[in-house]
């Protein structure tokens, strides 16, 4: 296999930790894995922090999807597929054992996307978003002065024709939600072209920009008529079936359960917890309960502001109660969601700092609400993400969920095993922390024990369990949109607007709904044994470091490296 050169970022840090010694063998593949799997996809390697590969510069490219290029991927796959067997897991540390699961389950699934699910042949979104990270993210993160970086949105913007071409020769048919968020999230990127770079543009570039520009944004205009007309012609099911999913489900989720397993656990739980609620809520019903908590809400124009007072707020527990050590120094940006995210981000999300870069920080997406929408639908959303809910949603996203851990994550070393665990961690590593931190501030008494904070929660709650009831049953059961609407509004008491939004999630993705309660079930579970080994000597604060600085193994894995710590 080809030896990769590594990135600046990680000389430098090879040599500032004053080691002098060559990578073992096992280090060394995986340092070439990384480096070689970020090599295949210019935009991932900008978002990663990697700009430099064998004199080529990255951020000025984008993926290649022609034939060749899809070949060349499978190849590299299959060739550290041979490399990675050759290491016999006892010979190796746990630390390692772990990051040889992490690349041979991420090796089988990418050979199942590149060979039976096919995603570039039936999902529009794959480009679109490729193209709106693409061009967004050099936008965004500072990582070279201005200039440079709009150099390269430039070489970019260039290459959108031939990415198009690409793409209509892939896409053989599509599902029609599918196309429909594609031509949606495509009118995102062409306003990020012709107005918010446009107009972000140094004088010094604008005369290149437009010049690059113009047969970009037709490029992006023609691939809207191709989606509504030719693709439009050619439906097909967003479904996996059981077969695909059940294989994608085991190395996405890497739990050892099955899907059925999954499901009976979620669907007890779900009327565990409507018990709960019903309790707390008493005298009054559920439904009425949530409803007086649903009066409770921002404005349109507030919703962003009352997300970063959220955060602080939040900050100020967390830090307080010392329940977390917490990062120092670093960045989070509260921003509007991009609009070519906004498909699959309806509410809000994260978008966490470079690996490579980590200086540069972090996003936390609040998507805002269209200002062409109803008042009735406008009124849904904001009941849904009231005060309450707003606060849970800035806890998981960021304090003391996604943003805490990430920025845990960007500290691993060696830089290989960091970028390892931040580019294919596990998922359930990563939503079961945020979940989990949503109990964890609740449990502990932010708000002063608020009530609706709880109430609020367990409603939270049914909509983790509902998340994987409707991936399994819609994915390999053939649950009807009806269906999938009636149980979230009637058992999980979410407002149609929310509904409706979580239906067109789950069919634009598989495998990943799971995650919420697969991760929050793992997290307790990994809690529990660590406290029944520690006994007397188990301290919150020092789990959770510990766990964190693990970063994101899957959480039968984690359970081991900590009995090993």
């Amino acid at each position: 296999m080809l030896k990769l050169p590594v990135s600046l970022a990680f000389a430098a840090a090879f040599l500032l930790a004053g080691c002098a010694q060559r990578p073992s063998p096992f280090e060394q593949a995986t340092e070439d894995f990384v480096y070689s799997t970020l090599a295949l996809s210019p935009v991932a390697s900008t978002q990663a922090g990697y700009h430099t590969h064998q004199g080529v510069n990255l951020d000025s490219r984008l993926d290649d999807y022609s034939p060749s290029g899809i070949d060349r991927e499978r190849q590299i796959f299959l060739g550290f597929r041979d490399r990675l067997a050759a290491f016999k897991p006892a010979a190796l540390s746990l630390e390692d054992r772990a990051d040889l699961r992490i690349m041979q389950d991420e090796i089988s699934l990418s050979l199942l996307e590149l060979d039976s699910i096919q995603g570039y042949r039936h999902n529009p979104t794959v480009y679109v978003e490729l193209i709106g990270n693409a061009l967004f993210t050099p936008y965004e993160l500072a990582y070279a002065p201005e200039r440079e970086r709009f150099t390269q949105i430039i070489a970019r913007l260039d290459g959108i024709p031939a990415l198009i071409a690409q793409a209509e020769a892939n896409l053989q048919d599509s599902p029609e939600v599918w196309n429909r968020v594609a031509r949606e999230e495509n009118e995102g990127n062409i306003e990020l072209v012709d107005q918010t770079l446009r107009d972000a543009a140094p004088a010094t570039v604008r005369p290149a920009y437009d010049r690059a520009a113009a047969p970009a944004l037709r490029a992006l205009r023609d691939f809207d008529a191709f989606l509504a007309g030719p693709l439009a012609a050619k439906t097909s099911d967003w479904r996996l079936g059981p077969e695909r999913y059940v294989e994608k489900f085991r190395l996405t989720l890497a739990t050892g359960k099955s899907p059925g397993e999954t499901l009976r656990e979620a669907e007890a739980q779900l009327r565990a917890t409507r018990e709960e609620m019903a309790k707390l809520a008493a005298p009054q019903s559920i439904p009425e309960a949530l409803d007086a908590i649903a009066k409770r809400h921002a404005t349109p124009d507030t919703y962003l502001h009352e997300a970063r007072a959220d955060l602080e707020r939040a900050r100020q527990f967390v830090e307080a109660r010392g329940l977390v050590p917490l990062p120092s120094g670093e960045q989070l940006k509260v921003i509007p969601t991009p609009e070519f995210m906004r498909g699959i981000y309806g509410v809000g999300g994260f978008n966490p700092a470079p690996p490579l870069e980590p200086q540069l920080g972090a996003f936390y997406w609040i998507t805002p609400i269209p200002t062409s929408w109803p008042p009735v639908r406008v009124e849904s959303k904001l009941r849904e993400y009231n005060t309450y809910g707003l606060e849970h949603i800035t806890i998981h996203e960021a304090m003391p969920g996604h943003w805490v851990q990430f920025e845990y994550a960007n500290r691993i070393e060696p830089v290989g095993r960091r970028l390892l665990r931040a580019l294919f961690g596990n998922g359930p590593y990563v939503e079961g922390w945020a979940v989990y931190a949503q109990q964890l501030m609740t449990d502990q008494g932010y708000l002063n024990g608020d009530p609706g904070l709880r109430l609020t929660y367990l409603k939270q709650m049914l909509r983790v369990l509902t998340n994987t009831i409707l991936d399994v049953r819609l994915q390999t059961m053939g649950m009807t949109d009806q269906q999938a609407l009636d149980m979230m509004m009637n058992d999980a008491f979410q407002e149609r607007e929310e509904a409706v939004a979580k239906l067109q999630r789950a069919q634009l993705s598989s495998c990943q709904l799971p995650m919420y309660f697969v991760g929050w079930s793992g997290w307790r579970s990994v809690l529990a044994n660590d406290r029944q080994r520690m006994a007397e000597r188990f301290n919150l604060p020092d789990f959770h470091k510990w766990a964190l600085e693990e970063g994101a193994v899957p959480l039968p894995v984690l359970d081991t490296l900590l009995a090993g710590h």
